[in-house]
């Protein structure tokens, strides 16, 4: 045994031998990433890009098709990422890794429509892109801009066979700071970007509700958020294909991070995250103070205060029967309108509007007169809203206790919700009129106003237009 174990160490060493001589052809292959040599002529801006859009709107085109000889890039960075479902098939790139923007280079986002699923593998968040847009085109899809093959009425995806040739992965792993913004601040400018929100919260409506798990979600579930400084809302939008759908929204405040974008159908502004983790409402919320006496089946038999604004003028102030029409910010007020096109008026009705206003912000309250509740018993409350697309804009019902008439203190009063009474919502149908339903006012006591409070600006995400008719207090003597 001894002689066989000598005589295999030679053996084996030759084999070892043999096998350490260096061979080219078993080279561990090089697989880094080096960073893509684009001439710097051959890039161009995201501002180039857009004129180019742009301009072919302005000459009555859908779309336009980047059809330059040279080679053409733009570079960018990914802000979405498909790992938890919430994107699919799709890039969103900004051309900043901040918050940083110029008239001459603003800092703007595209969507790029690609046929391929699970691009987070490839495309992480913070990845620096290059996109050759020689024979792409670009055009709105689904109300943002976004870039891809298509013609000349739609964008479509670039296909699988080919994106690796026209999306180029860089080296550069970027870490993006978002944009810090104020909800009601909000332009066309910042879709397709990645915006942080801070001091918002979930509509109280909303709280125990999951993302997108409901048995009424269609594709995507879509929850309303607030702004705890102006209570301006904007709808959180999630996938029922999202690993998260099922979770339970949160129910605190404190700031969120996502893209601001638009629905599918192109009806209105949205906002979209990455993950459920990219939501941090770790703080106490700011709901109002509420007066809940409920709905009743039967209303008052005698009336206290009554108004169909028959008695208004046409795009003149609302006056006289004891309003308060008081313009807290901006300059459009309640007026009186008369239509009879597919959203028509209940013969004259009271309307506010404020696109065109060029208002950054417009505020405006209606005020009743003041309803002793005192010496009027089961008191309840009636009235009817439609709105001609509300976007971003609302109506709340406020009533106040401590307001003493003085239109220098509507702002200090206390003013609460009066959360039974239904108010026509931006995803109503704008052509009927919606009743309140008769809200029941009999657990409060001393004297109250009621207020229909507008808020919304002339920027187009909050330029809605809200209707009020047919307004009535009554009682039980």
């Amino acid at each position: 045994m001894k002689i066989k174990i000598k005589l295999l160490i030679p053996f084996v060493l030759g084999v070892c031998s043999i096998s350490c001589v260096q061979d080219d052809e078993y080279n561990i292959p090089d697989i880094s990433i080096r960073e893509v040599d684009i001439p710097a002529n051959s890039i161009t801006t995201f501002k180039a890009i857009m004129n180019r859009y742009e301009q072919a709107v302005a000459n009555g085109n859908a779309t336009v098709r980047i059809q330059d000889e040279q080679d053409l890039y733009i570079q960018g960075y990914v802000i979405s990422s498909d790992q938890a479902g919430n994107f699919f098939e799709e890039l969103i790139i900004q051309n900043k890794i901040d918050d940083s923007s110029s008239d001459a280079d603003p800092r703007l986002g595209l969507k790029v429509e690609i046929n391929v699923p699970s691009l987070y593998n490839t495309f992480e968040v913070g990845r620096k892109v290059y996109v050759k847009i020689n024979g792409l085109t670009i055009g709105l899809s689904n109300g943002v801009v976004a870039i891809g093959k298509g013609d000349a009425n739609n964008v479509k995806q670039i296909q699988a066979s080919e994106y690796r040739n026209i999306i180029i992965r860089g080296t550069e792993v970027a870490t993006i700071t978002p944009k810090v913004i104020n909800l009601f601040d909000l332009t066309s400018q910042d879709r397709n970007t990645l915006i942080q929100l801070n001091d918002m919260q979930m509509n109280r409506y909303e709280l125990g509700r999951t993302f997108a798990g409901e048995s009424y979600d269609e594709f995507d579930g879509f929850r309303f958020m607030e702004s705890c400084q102006s209570g301006v809302s904007l709808l959180l939008q999630t996938s029922t294909f999202s690993d998260f759908k099922s979770l339970i929204i949160p129910n605190g405040k404190g700031n969120i991070q996502g893209v601001f974008a638009r629905d599918f159908g192109d009806d209105f502004d949205v906002f979209i995250i990455n993950s459920s983790a990219d939501i941090n409402f770790d703080e106490a919320r700011c709901d109002p103070i509420e007066l809940d006496c409920g709905l009743t089946d039967t209303a008052g038999t005698a009336n206290l205060f009554y108004e169909d604004f028959e008695s208004q003028t046409n795009n003149r102030l609302i006056q006289g029967n004891g309003w308060i029409n008081y313009i807290e910010a901006g300059s459009e007020g309640w007026e009186g309108f008369s239509s009879t096109s597919s959203n028509a008026s209940l013969g004259r009705s009271a309307r506010v509007q404020t696109a065109s206003s060029g208002d950054f912000s417009n505020i405006t309250w209606l005020i009743t007169p003041a309803i002793d509740l005192n010496n009027y018993h089961n008191a309840t409350l009636r009235f009817k809203t439609s709105n001609s697309l509300a976007d971003g804009s609302f109506l709340e019902v406020l009533y106040s206790l401590d307001w003493d008439g003085n239109e220098a203190n509507i702002t200090s009063a206390t003013w609460g919700v009066l959360p039974a009474a239904y108010i026509v919502k931006d995803t109503d149908s704008f052509v009927p009129w919606f009743n309140s339903g008769t809200v029941d006012l009999s657990c409060a006591t001393g004297i109250m106003h009621i207020a229909f409070k507008y808020t919304g600006s002339g920027q187009d995400a909050y330029d809605g237009v809200y209707e009020l008719d047919d307004v009535s207090i009554d009682y039980v003597p």
